[in-house]
């Protein structure tokens, strides 16, 4: 029986090694992007229709729910938020492009709030219909309130968010959000320091990662920040890094009732000082990053090798190892996803097929590739990566001398090994070639057949950097 196909479905590389430049507006050298997530109004309480009172991101910290019961103290932690540390942010933010996460629910409580919002042109996306956990919800149940809540949103705000944020999501969340063709990006991802696309059947979604670390949830969580010097310290840090790598976005997620404290404030004012400080910073809202990453960096959709079929999957890289369809359809095999759809992840992915099989399957790659400059080349039968090949080191124009001592070279090589002196002509000139032939037919067949295998895969990674990014 056929072994079962099997995909992973994370993306693990990413950008890789070179993300994209993000070219921010006036040639900027980093993104600064301030949250405010607006929560107080919209928490577990059994006002809310909820089963139990909050139990997250106060200054209670391992704060238990408490089931059918209001819990005083933890509501007026919250209360403290709207009533004091929004208006103490909102003096010291109002002049700056921010984004608001609204819980829509928290909104629709805040009227004096929403208009301060308003007034200082801040954007408001989507924090959810209420602030709560999905992890355990049916897709069913998180769609129905995921358009409840984009209808209360455009009731509350007057215009539909641009932007979701669930924050305690589930597996579905990213996906459902993209699926209501609502929102400009999406950021329940903390997996890069950029923008990134997803694509969801027939729908491209933009993520715009948000961020756990430069957070001021780690004043309310163990082993998190005991004191403003340390978030400052942080942010202080992580903005230089970034500042120097050039082209990043860092964002900084606060919320009222913790940033918002009189001892925690001052901190996050030294930051904004700071970093104002510096040439080339661009503070935008999420939903301008959102608008320059989709203008400057539209997605383009491509035939992935992970989700071809075995057909057309072979069909494509079937030649990739010469003349052995095998390796392919056994690479086919493997537990292949958007790891696997570069140049560096298929060649991967091929190699552990080639290196998995039998001594007699992988002599039978080597017997296939032709000779150096032999019969076959001088007949013009080599495929068409052979001839590129030895086409680009010059084997296609030897002198006659040259050509007699290539065919004296593979006559002995081949009779002393069983199979042809193969080498990554790409890497070579004619002469390092003919100095490495030299050399390597003196070697025993075992340490031969190892060097020959190493070379079929690194001839396989250069077809395959003809055809796939990376």
């Amino acid at each position: 029986m056929e072994k079962i196909m099997k995909r992973y479905p994370r993306d693990m590389s990413g950008y890789g090694p070179t993300p994209p430049a993000a070219q921010w507006p006036g040639g900027a050298k980093i993104a600064v992007q301030l949250v405010l997530n607006y929560e107080e109004g919209g928490e577990n309480n059994i006002l809310h229709g909820d089963a139990a009172s909050e139990a997250f991101l106060s200054e209670i910290v391992g704060a238990a729910a408490w089931p059918g019961q209001r819990h005083w103290n933890m509501e007026s932690i919250y209360e403290y938020g709207a009533r004091a540390g929004f208006w103490r942010l909102h003096r010291m933010l109002k002049d700056l492009p921010i984004t608001v996460y609204g819980v829509a629910t928290a909104l629709a409580r805040a009227p004096e709030q929403l208009a301060a919002m308003k007034s200082a042109g801040w954007e408001i996306a989507s924090h959810g219909l209420k602030w709560i956990e999905y992890k355990d919800a049916s897709p069913e149940d998180e769609a129905a309130d995921m358009a409840e809540t984009i209808r209360l949103h455009t009731e509350v705000v007057g215009t539909p968010p641009r932007g979701w944020y669930t924050g305690r999501c589930s597996e579905n969340t990213v996906r459902l959000a993209a699926e209501t063709g609502q929102f400009a990006y999406v950021a329940d991802s903390y997996a890069d320091d950029l923008p990134y696309w997803m694509e969801f059947e027939a729908r491209d979604q933009l993520i715009v990662p948000y961020t756990l670390d430069a957070n001021d949830m780690r004043f309310a969580t163990p082993q998190g920040f005991n004191a403003g010097d340390q978030f400052f310290s942080y942010l202080k840090d992580s903005f230089d890094t970034l500042y120097a790598e050039g082209g990043r976005m860092m964002s900084i997620g606060l919320h009222c009732r913790l940033i918002g404290r009189p001892g925690r404030a001052a901190a996050l004012q030294r930051f904004i000082e700071y970093a104002q400080g510096h040439n080339g910073v661009w503070f935008a809202t999420r939903e301008a990053i959102a608008d320059h990453w989709t203008q400057t960096h539209p997605h383009q959709r491509q035939n992935r090798p992970s989700g071809l079929s075995r057909e057309a999957f072979t069909a494509a890289y079937g030649g990739i190892f010469e003349h052995s369809a095998w390796v392919a359809e056994r690479a086919h095999r493997l537990e292949l996803g958007p790891m696997h759809d570069t140049a560096t992840g298929l060649h991967n992915a091929l190699c552990r097929a080639f290196r998995s099989a039998s001594p007699e399957l992988r002599l039978g790659v080597l017997t296939a590739h032709p000779d150096l400059a032999g019969k076959l080349a001088a007949a013009k039968r080599l495929t068409a990566e052979s001839t590129a090949e030895q086409a680009s080191a010059g084997l296609d124009a030897l002198t006659d001398d040259e050509r007699t001592r290539f065919t004296a070279l593979n006559d002995a090589y081949v009779q002393k090994h069983g199979f042809p002196f193969i080498i990554a002509v790409r890497d070579h000139s004619k002469a390092s070639i003919l100095a490495a032939f030299e050399r390597r037919i003196t070697h025993d067949r075992e340490t031969e057949f190892a060097e020959a295998c190493l070379q079929v895969e690194r001839i396989a990674e250069f077809r395959l950097r003809d055809l796939l990014p990376r």
